[in-house]
């Protein structure tokens, strides 16, 4: 390795360790206008001086899928979910009664309920971004669940990737929810003092 190739490793080394760790949870299987998205995302992370951290691109522990998932969400700061748009369903019959809707609609990862949920339980900085259209009835991507200021919609039908990011209400959601998980960095790397 000669002194160029040591050089940039250090840089490397050094980049990272001057951001914070946080949990990027998102899907493994993403169209082409989902993908340039993600990159986006992880761009935007990235110059927040934040470290995106994911299951099972980043990080991968010997446990189970639920353990794997406590432990990163124990070790990061803060929590960035999108829900993508990946099945496209119907609803043909319910277990009890008349279906609640018989009109198609799209689902996202089963994932992007659960990490949420323990972030949430375990109190680190939380920023939902959801394709729109996606789980509108289902779990903490229904209305009414989440504070509305830690929920974005992306319209993916209607506006561009550099629309989205470019957008007033994406800078400021993203401001708010990058100052939480530097507050929340500071708070739990204090060191105690004692008087």
């Amino acid at each position: 390795m000669n002194e160029k190739d040591t050089s940039s490793a250090i840089k490397t080394c050094v980049d990272r360790a001057f951001r914070i760790p946080m949990f990027l949870s998102t899907t493994n299987t993403v169209n082409d206008l989902q993908g340039q998205f993600l990159n986006r995302l992880i761009a935007e992370i990235e110059d927040a001086l934040l470290f995106p951290r994911t299951l099972p691109v980043s990080e991968q522990y010997p446990e189970n899928i639920l353990t794997n998932i406590r432990r990163l969400v124990f070790s990061s700061y803060g929590l960035l979910a999108i829900n993508f748009r990946r099945f496209f369903v119907q609803i043909l019959q319910s277990n009890v009664g008349p279906p609640p809707t018989s009109t198609p609609f799209w689902e996202g990862s089963t994932f992007s309920q659960i990490e949420p949920a323990m972030a949430f339980q375990f109190g680190i900085p939380i920023l939902l971004v959801r394709e729109k259209g996606t789980d509108v009835n289902n779990g903490i991507w229904a209305g009414g669940i989440t504070p509305l200021n830690i929920f974005v919609d992306w319209d993916s039908d209607n506006q561009s990737v550099d629309d989205f990011f470019n957008s007033v209400q994406w800078r400021e959601v993203f401001a708010n929810w990058t100052a939480e998980v530097r507050g929340n960095y500071l708070l739990r790397t204090e060191p105690l003092f004692n008087n």
